[in-house]
């Protein structure tokens, strides 16, 4: 495996987790901030991530 594909792999997975944590945990956020933090994490998936944990996640 090269640089690029451990950097994918590492968006993808903080997209994901970004995303399952909105969907799932997170049942007194609105529909537009939901759907906010989905569209920034599947455009900025290892910032959005970071910007999650340290603003949302308890």
């Amino acid at each position: 495996m090269d640089t690029n594909s451990i950097l994918y792999l590492v968006a993808l997975i903080s997209a994901i987790w970004v995303i399952f944590e909105v969907l799932t945990k997170q049942k007194s956020m609105s529909g537009g901030s939901k759907a906010l933090w989905i569209i920034c994490a599947l455009f900025f998936s290892i910032i959005t991530a970071i910007v999650y944990y340290f603003t949302k996640k308890k």
